[in-house]
């Protein structure tokens, strides 16, 4: 911190909780202030869904490298050298990156348009639902709303995910995201993909990223292992002989897996249906792919729409999202020159 504020002309130094108040600031007319540094991915995020001027950057720095990754904040080397990245950003030693991000149109009958901050707390299902429920009842608040579509005032650098309660809380503390998932609270929800017609599906929920977000939760639920490409390329060669060797296997694996990540400033998202129940009634016909556009029409009866891990909104039976991208939401970030 003292690094920091020793280049800084102005700044302000603000714990997560009063991040809200920052932004708004961050927000307004005039503001002098045109730079956000963000300590880790978690708050990297954070402050990512809030920072709606693609003219202010934001710039991450991994406080913790032996228990986080940060994919999104400065290489690691400047943990511990953070005066030389100060330097190099003061002597312009860098590149501008804009990361594309998700925005969200929500609608229908009996919205509720108020957020629930879900960083730093571990909600049961039961406290999750309380959250929103008491959200309800601020007098300063609408609770019920019919009228839209309204523009939520977040925007996801990662992903948008949807699904009852159960299904919709991931930790971002560490790498690997963690979920809670129970086989009897499916999500039941209508999806129209590239304004393509509608199909009912249940499924234990929809996953939304964008190009940032393809390295995170997406690819974990996408990817591929060796073993489930041996055993098709067993049930192949069974109808077509040719040689099968462990080296076709794990290129094939890795190439498939490759697949599922692209750039951060690519303009398009990628969906995926986790664990789609296909059957008379509910069908399936595309699990992920490639999109410009997603509409979903919530039938549940107690879901979630999440943004980022962070910020959840409810989505039950009547509520209607649109999920699209637009350049002027393109979050302004920095790669610093080798």
């Amino acid at each position: 911190m003292k690094a920091l504020m020793s280049v800084l002309l102005r700044g302000e130094i603000m714990m997560r909780i009063l991040y809200d108040g920052l932004m708004l600031l961050f927000q307004q007319e005039g503001c002098k202030f045109g730079l956000c540094f963000s300590l880790g991915d978690g708050t990297m995020l954070l402050a990512a869904s809030k920072v709606l001027d693609r003219s202010k950057p934001v710039i991450g720095v991994n406080t913790d490298p032996e228990r986080s990754e940060g994919h999104l904040c400065l290489p690691v080397q400047y943990t511990h050298a953070f005066p030389e990245a100060l330097r190099k950003l003061s002597r312009g030693e860098f590149s501008w990156h804009w990361r594309q991000r998700i925005r969200l149109y929500l609608e229908g009958t009996g919205i509720n348009l108020t957020p629930v901050d879900l960083h730093d707390q571990q909600l049961s299902l039961e406290q999750h639902s309380k959250a929103h429920n008491c959200s309800e009842h601020r007098p300063e608040q609408t609770s019920e709303i019919t009228s839209g579509p309204h523009l939520l005032p977040v925007r996801a650098l990662n992903e948008v995910f949807i699904g009852e309660s159960l299904s919709s809380r991931v930790n971002y503390k560490s790498c690997k995201p963690r979920f809670t998932f129970s086989l009897h609270r499916a999500s039941y929800y209508e999806i129209s993909v590239d304004d393509g017609p509608w199909e009912k599906q249940k499924s234990s929920g929809l996953n939304v990223c964008t190009g940032t977000g393809s390295k995170a939760w997406s690819y974990n639920i996408n990817k591929i292992a060796p073993q489930s490409v041996e055993e098709v390329l067993c049930i192949a060669q069974s109808y077509q002989p040719f040689h099968l060797d462990s080296e076709l296997i794990e290129r094939v694996t890795k190439k498939y897996n490759d697949s599922l990540v692209y750039s951060p400033e690519e303009p398009k998202m990628f969906f995926s249906i986790r664990e789609p129940i296909a059957n008379r009634v509910f069908s399936s016909s595309r699990q992920r792919g490639f999109t410009s556009k997603v509409c979903v029409r919530s039938r549940c009866w107690d879901a979630c729409m999440v943004v980022d891990g962070g910020t959840s909104f409810e989505f039950n039976d009547g509520a209607i999202v649109s999920i699209t991208m637009d350049a002027e939401d393109a979050l302004c970030t920095v790669q610093l020159n080798e």
